[in-house]
């Protein structure tokens, strides 16, 4: 081609011949209408847990407090101060009391084991009771 020959864009000849004209749909299953998902279903599976996101000690402390009793929870490995920090507020809240995150733990004023584990099952997290 010389340099000043423009090349065709309007797709050229037609293909001479399908190649999946020759296949049949005999035995095949119809399409589902457009709009629609059909996913399968596995009678099997039960409504599967989200993945464990690790196992996180709850610790029920008095030590150099005062005498007060404090629910400490440790051991989170992988998530950030933000989200500590959303963890925290989500437990203040259910629990009716104050907390902060402090030295990578959640700290919250009273003995609410109980609800803390319960939210961070929900979250996703392996509770477990340490300690007295």
């Amino acid at each position: 081609m010389a340099a000043g020959d423009k090349v065709p864009t309007d797709g050229g000849h037609a293909l001479g011949q399908n190649p999946f004209a020759v296949l049949s749909t005999a035995g095949r299953p119809s399409a589902p209408p457009p709009g629609t998902v059909s996913l399968p279903v596995n009678p099997q599976s039960a409504p599967r847990q989200p993945p464990s996101r690790g196992r996180v000690d709850i610790v029920r402390e008095t030590g150099n407090r005062g005498g007060k009793t404090v629910t400490v929870v440790r051991g989170f490995v992988g998530i950030g101060l933000p989200e500590k920090e959303q963890l925290a507020k989500k437990m203040r809240a259910a629990c009716g009391c104050g907390g902060t995150v402090k030295d990578g733990q959640i700290e919250l004023q009273g003995d609410k084991r109980e609800q803390v584990a319960k939210i961070l099952a929900e979250a996703g997290f392996r509770p477990v009771f340490a300690g007295g």
